[in-house]
């Protein structure tokens, strides 16, 4: 490598080991800016405000022309012939190769340190992050007068410097380090970062270590009075356990706990389990064979037939052993057997991230990375981890910790062989229960003397189920709901015809389901075949009153019934849930014993009811979208009605698993237009939540359900929604091809104001991009056809974009202007959430022109608006932006309580903003 850009510590430029000579504190300064953002166009604009933060001279674009070119002649030695410094999209371009930044190279090495300390080697771990902390030379361009956009992009410099510390420090506990070692780094950060409790957890760790718990405990003390003085808030749940640890001396050799949420995700037992000694026995093997090793991981595989009770098993033993896991339990249901897909690893990653504590804005987009993101979370953990009903052994390894001291449970009716030979997994294979065992369960059921008057009775029952738990369980409902009937009539039922479980090897068990069935009232029998036409995985009372067209309380006595009889389980309060084979069974007797033209109206009826709940609910979340003209509802409607904004977001909250289902249901099963619209309703909690690959999952079937339906609105529509979902999830090419793709439709469709919401789209793609002159043109385009299309909320609205752009390009009063007039018209027709938008850019352009009193004034009113429209992210962006103008006013309370609140709804909203708004407040007390 010949030439050498170094950032981590005073900038300077080598060539060959000897140092490049810069001109002037302006030419590092523009060399800093397009250092910090290599081989990307940064915008004239950008650079204007790095080199003269307050006030540009009128000479500055020539000005900023004469130092690029003096820098492009000092670079000259180190270009190799190369033009490295280009003038390229309305600004500059810096060429760097890969490894000439030191922050490329330190990057890297962390990664290799991160991956070694994720895979229980932590000496190698401690080895690469010692290296990597090792390269910083001080703080960031420390020679430098740093300003806002430099000092953000400097700050973020800074927080990958901490983080790799608190790993460094995290690596060499875990390898047994002379903790005295690790004590005077940590306590170097944080004097200087004194708001970091995980650098004080590993400080408290290391003193108790030494046995200086006195020292510990008073690290305690001083971070509980940095964090009440600086944000008013209490240590985090993790730090107090780790203090209540040390004070009644039961904290762990192994280093820290990372912070987060201690979930406690076990589902309870099964009532009336019996039997499986042997089973326990091997289980409790295994785990006694596993602990202790360095770096150990626990698995366990228990797999058999469907219905054997391999989540029983899982869960009474996961139970049992719990205590010996502090740091709680996951449990994830994959549905790898399901009639409907089986849960993909990324989205079960998500899942199992957010029980961790870790806010949905700060979960990465791709499988990969979530999986790293977990493993280090899991790697100083001991928690017991239930995955259950899993199909292959490729769903489940993205899934387990590298290293740590986790116990991890397995179900599954695959033998997961591959798992058992690569991650050295204790495989368990259940068989049915024995002859006692069975006895035992149905005693449980029925109680002992019913069991023991009539033992052949009970015997010929048992053999009729083929010891099969989950037969067992249904036969013993049926027993139990008639207690004076005599068993030997029971079993007189069971043995008649073709009852016996011919072919049990293959988990055939419809002979006893077909008993309880047929022994089911007509109404609930009725409900039973039409649960076979949802999806899943669960449903309410309302759905069951739409597949059967029946009142509500027809439909929750029919589901009351199906409880008893243990056909449904109401897992959660007034939802219910069934086996996967049962609802196997549902969907045989559903296409065998209905009409088809009876199948179809119970489908219309079941989207018509998830369409026009999940309507007006996302009218109530997002009431500033413009929304689409939906299917009329049916006469008689079966839609669940939602009174509020927390009603309807609960709603969303429980049904959105099952409304990506429907969705991908009802576009296969003809009903296309339900499945587009259902889509773009969803969208409205998706979007806001950060949900983005349900997004773009949910907007990918409606864009295929309305192309078959030739649809062309629906197929605009969904376009446009899937390159919002496209643009966050970093696929900027595909989300202009869909924009493109939605802009040609509307334009045949004639439809001015879709085409304006396309082109408004275009405009916020361009700009997150950093090409701000393409955001404009697409903006003057969309204004004018809102227009002439007369929709005055979107011309308001792209009216602000425009003056925002403007205004972050330093062209202040230009955005003054502009946000006037959309001021101007949201006032006419009282748009009170665009009227806090536009303030907040009019605050923006005020803050730029230095009249920072007027910027308050209107980020104050923006505030107000934001918080009555329920906008609390854009809230909490305009609070960041207040805190900023009243720090430049030197109202340092004013400034330290606007940033607070905002990182108190950031956190809220699981964003990681937060982190950038309590930055603020660390500069502001230091």
């Amino acid at each position: 490598m010949d030439t050498e850009f170094q950032l981590l510590g005073p900038l300077r430029v080598s060539q060959r080991g000897a140092e490049i000579p810069l001109p002037s504190v302006k030419h590092r300064l523009l060399l800093a800016s397009l250092l910090l953002r290599p081989n990307e166009a940064v915008s004239a604009a950008e650079l204007l405000t790095v080199l003269w933060p307050d006030r540009p001279p009128a000479s500055a674009a020539v000005n900023l022309r004469t130092y690029v070119s003096g820098l492009r002649q000092a670079l000259q030695p180190a270009a190799r012939g190369r033009d490295r410094l280009t003038a390229a999209s309305g600004g500059y371009l810096l060429r760097v190769e890969p490894g000439e930044r030191d922050l490329d190279r330190f990057e890297a090495v962390v990664a290799r340190g991160r991956t070694a300390l994720s895979g229980g080697q932590p000496l190698q771990a401690a080895a690469d992050l010692a290296v990597a902390v090792g390269m910083w030379r001080g703080a960031p361009l420390s020679d430098l007068p740093l300003n806002s956009p430099l000092e953000s992009r400097v700050r973020a410099l800074e927080e990958r410097r901490l983080l790799a510390e608190e790993d460094h420090a995290a690596a060499r506990l875990a390898a047994g380090t002379t903790a005295a070692d690790v004590i005077e780094r940590l306590r170097a950060v944080v004097d200087q970062h004194p708001l970091r409790q995980r650098a004080w957890g590993q400080l408290m760790t290391a003193l108790y270590r030494i046995g200086d718990v006195s020292g510990a405990l008073d690290a305690f003390q001083q971070v509980r009075r940095a964090l009440a003085e600086h944000t008013g808030l209490d240590p985090g749940p993790e730090l107090l356990r780790l203090h209540d640890d040390i004070l009644h001396h039961r904290a762990g050799a192994d280093g820290e706990r990372p912070l987060g949420r201690r979930p406690t995700q076990l589902p309870r037992a099964v009532p009336g389990f019996v039997g499986r000694e042997s089973e326990l026995a091997q289980l409790d093997a295994a785990l006694a064979a596993g602990a202790g090793g360095p770096g150990a991981v626990t698995i366990s595989t228990i797999s058999g037939m469907a219905g054997i009770g391999k989540t029983a098993l899982a869960l009474r033993w996961a139970h049992r052993v719990a205590d010996r896991f502090p740091d709680g339990q996951l449990y994830l249901n994959l549905r790898g057997y399901d009639d409907g897909e089986a849960v993909d690893p990324a989205e079960a990653l998500h899942s199992l991230l957010e029980a961790l504590g870790v806010p949905a804005g700060r979960i990465p987009a791709t499988a990969d990375a979530r999986t790293g993101l977990y493993r280090s979370l899991l790697a100083t953990r001991r928690m017991v981890i239930v995955l259950d009903n899993a199909r292959d052994t490729q769903q489940v390894r993205p899934l387990l910790p590298g290293t740590g001291h986790c116990l991890v449970v397995v179900t599954s009716r695959d033998q997961l062989h591959a798992l058992i030979a690569a991650e050295q997994a204790r495989p368990l294979t259940l068989n049915v229960l024995t002859g006692e065992e069975s006895r035992r369960m149905l005693g449980a059921w029925l109680g002992a003397e019913r069991i023991e008057r009539e033992p052949a009775a009970v015997a010929a029952v048992v053999e009729a189920a083929g010891h099969l738990p989950l037969a067992l369980s249904i036969v013993a409902a049926r027993i139990a709901a008639k207690p004076t009937f005599p068993l030997a009539a029971f079993a007189a039922e069971l043995a008649a015809g073709e009852a016996r479980l011919d072919a049990l090897a293959d988990g055939d068990v419809r002979r006893v389901f077909s008993w309880s069935y047929h022994d089911l009232s007509e109404p609930a029998a009725c409900l039973f075949r039409r649960l076979g036409l949802h999806p899943g995985p669960d449903v309410t009372g309302a759905v069951a009153a739409a597949l059967t067209g029946w009142d509500h309380a027809a439909a929750r006595s029919a589901l009351h019934e199906l409880t008893r009889r243990h056909l449904v389980t109401e897992h959660q309060p007034g939802r219910y849930t069934q086996h996967d084979l049962l609802r196997s069974y549902a969907r045989e007797l559903v296409g065998s014993a209905e009409p088809a033209d009876v199948r179809r109206e119970a489908l219309h009826r079941l989207y018509d009811h998830y369409l026009h709940t999940a309507f007006p609910a996302a009218r109530l979340l997002q009431p500033q979208w413009a929304p689409v003209e939906p299917v009329p509802p049916l006469p008689v409607s079966f839609a669940a009605p939602v009174a509020d904004h927390d009603e309807a977001l609960d709603w969303y909250t429980a049904e959105r698993e099952v409304l990506i289902r429907v969705i991908r249901q009802a576009a296969d099963t003809g009903f296309e237009r339900y499945a587009w619209q259902i889509a773009w309703a969803v969208t409205t909690f998706l979007a806001p939540r950060g949900l983005w690959q349900d997004q773009a999952a949910a907007q990918r079937i409606a864009v295929a359900a309305a192309e078959r339906a030739g649809d062309r609105s629906g197929q605009a529509m969904a376009n446009r929604m899937l390159a919002r979902a496209e643009i966050r999830l970093g696929g900027h090419d595909d989300a202009m091809d869909r924009l493109a793709a939605a802009l040609r439709l509307y334009e045949q469709l004639g439809d001015l104001t879709g085409q304006a919401q396309t082109l408004h789209s275009r405009t916020e793609l361009a700009y997150e991009r950093g090409r701000p002159q393409e955001a404009l043109a697409y903006g003057e385009r969309a204004l004018r056809l809102h227009r002439l299309a007369g929709t005055p909320a979107g011309e308001g609205r792209t009216l602000n974009a425009i003056g925002y752009i403007h205004a972050t390009l330093g062209e202040h009063r230009r955005a003054i202007e502009i946000c006037h007039e959309a001021l101007a018209i949201q006032q006419e027709i009282d748009d009170r959430n665009g009227m806090a938008a536009t303030l907040d850019s009019l605050g923006l352009a005020h803050a730029g022109l230095g009249d920072h009193g007027r910027a308050a004034g209107l980020y104050e009113q923006s505030i107000l608006l934001f918080r009555e429209s329920a906008d609390r992210y854009h809230e909490a962006e305009t609070l960041t932006r207040l805190g900023d103008v009243r720090a430049a006013l030197g109202e340092h309370d004013a400034a330290a309580d606007a940033w607070r609140r905002a990182a108190q709804i950031y956190d809220a909203l699981g964003d990681s903003a937060a982190d950038r708004a309590r930055q603020r407040l660390d500069g502001l007390h230091r």
